[in-house]
């Protein structure tokens, strides 16, 4: 079955969708990359944390999640997390981290 919601990692265009799903603090990160530019760096590491939190890679074209699609997907892990909003933040700021890290390991590999 083909969904054409499904992707092959956490589309950006999803993120709206997220919005509304959780209390204040999460609403405002969630706003905070809505209106970021497609290749800013927060928004990247929130497009990271939403394809670890949805285990993207390991999304089959035959799965549930694939035929459901991205945006449903999304929309129940982030319903279904069962920690904080802090605890997302959290999560956020690993993946800032992480995508800091892989930037600074490209320049550092430029010649």
């Amino acid at each position: 079955m083909y969904n054409p919601d499904t992707e092959i990692l956490f589309p950006p265009r999803v993120i709206p969708a997220l919005k509304d799903l959780r209390g204040e603090t999460w609403s405002h990160l969630v706003q905070d990359v809505m209106e970021r530019d497609l290749k800013d760096f927060y928004r990247l590491a929130f497009i990271l944390m939403m394809a670890r939190l949805v285990a993207c890679t390991s999304c089959q074209g035959d799965s549930h999640r694939a035929q459901i699609g991205c945006t449903q997907c999304a929309v129940q892990s982030v319903k279904r997390f069962h920690g904080t909003d802090d605890e997302f933040v959290l999560l956020y700021e690993r993946s800032l981290e992480d995508v800091s890290n892989l930037l600074n390991q490209e320049i550092q590999a430029l010649p």
